[in-house]
C-alpha cells in the first residue's frame, strides 16, 4: 500500500506538504495522453487479429480468410475499420489499461514525493492494472464472442466459467506486461553491454519479450474459454467432454499462440513503449 509521508512541522507551527503537487493537472493530462496515443496505434490491428481468432475457434471463418478480409477493409476502407465496434472496444481496453497504470504512477510520485517521471512496478500497478484491464477485456470478449460466433447460433450470455478463464489469461498478461519489464530491464541491460544499448534499451526489449514469451500459457486459457462457449455441454449427456475440448484447444494452439503474440506485441510491447516514452517525454517538460 501506498505510505502517506507524515507533514514536516516548520519553527512557526504550520505543516510543511510532503506531496509533490506541482503541476498535477498537466501530469494527469500527460497521463491521459499517452494512453490515447499508445491505444489509437494499436487498435486497428489488434481488433483484427482478435476478430480473426474469434471467427477461426467459432468455425465462422479460419484464421488466414479471416486476417486476408479484414486487412484488405484496413487497406481499401480504413473508415470501415477505424469507425467501427471492433476497434473502439480494443481503444477503450487498451486506452483504459494504459491510463490506469499511468494515473497509478503519477498519484504515487504525488503522495511520496517522487519526480514526475517516477515509474512504479509493484503489487498495486500490478492489481490496478490487471482491475482495469480484466474488467474491460472481459466485456470486449463477451461482445467479440456474440458479434463472431458460431454461424447461424443464436447470441447467448457468457458463462462464469469463460468469464472465469479469460480473468486467468489476463493476470498472467498483465504481470509479464507491466510487472517483469521493470525487473527484467535492468537485468538486460547489464548482460547486453553498452553496445547493444546504443539501439534498445534493456527495458524495452524486456518490454516486448516478457508478454509475448507468456501466451504460450495464457493462450489455451483463452482458447477453452472461447470453446466453453461456442460448444456449451449438452444438459445429460455430458458432450463435448473434457476430452474433446483438450483437442479443439491442442488443435489450434500453435495458430492462435502465434496470432495472440502478434496481437500482444503490438498491445503491451509497441503500445507499451509508445505509453512510456511520451509519458516520459511529456513529463520531463513539466
Amino acid at each position: 500500500p501506498l505510505v502517506m509521508a507524515a507533514p514536516k512541522v516548520t519553527a512557526d507551527g504550520k505543516g510543511e506538504s510532503k506531496w509533490n503537487t506541482k503541476n498535477l493537472g498537466w501530469r494527469l493530462g500527460a497521463d491521459l495522453m499517452s494512453a490515447a496515443s499508445a491505444a489509437v496505434m494499436v487498435a486497428p490491428i489488434i481488433s483484427i487479429i482478435d476478430r480473426s481468432i474469434m471467427e477461426n475457434a467459432s468455425g465462422r471463418r479460419s484464421l488466414g480468410e479471416s486476417l486476408r478480409s479484414s486487412l484488405k477493409t484496413l487497406l481499401l476502407r480504413p473508415h470501415h475499420i477505424v469507425l467501427g465496434k471492433p476497434f473502439a472496444l480494443i481503444f477503450m481496453l487498451y486506452g483504459g489499461t494504459y491510463l490506469t497504470a499511468n494515473t497509478l504512477d503519477t498519484v504515487t510520485s504525488t503522495v511520496q514525493n517522487k519526480p514526475a517521471t517516477h515509474v512504479t512496478s509493484g503489487t498495486n500497478k500490478f492489481a490496478a492494472s490487471s482491475a482495469a484491464n480484466i474488467g474491460l477485456c472481459i466485456y470486449k470478449d463477451q461482445v467479440f464472442v456474440r458479434l463472431f460466433g458460431p454461424p447461424g447460433a443464436t447470441p447467448r450470455p457468457v458463462t462464469l466459467p469463460s468469464y472465469m478463464l479469460f480473468a486467468a489469461r489476463d493476470c498472467i498478461t498483465i504481470f509479464a506486461s507491466f510487472n517483469v519489464p521493470p525487473l527484467l530491464g535492468p537485468v538486460l541491460s547489464r548482460r547486453l553491454g553498452s553496445e547493444f544499448e546504443k539501439y534498445a534499451s534493456g527495458q524495452s526489449v524486456a518490454q516486448f519479450m516478457a508478454p509475448a514469451a507468456v501466451q504460450l500459457v495464457s493462450t489455451p486459457l483463452h482458447l477453452l474459454g472461447l470453446d466453453l462457449y461456442n460448444r456449451p455441454s449438452a444438459q445429460g449427456t455430458g458432450s463435448p467432454n473434457w476430452a474433446d475440448r483438450w483437442q479443439a484447444v491442442k488443435k489450434n494452439w500453435g495458430i492462435s499462440t502465434a496470432a495472440r503474440i502478434c496481437r500482444i506485441v503490438p498491445a503491451f510491447g509497441v503500445g507499451g513503449v509508445v505509453n512510456v516514452n511520451v509519458r516520459k517525454g511529456l513529463m520531463e517538460k513539466l
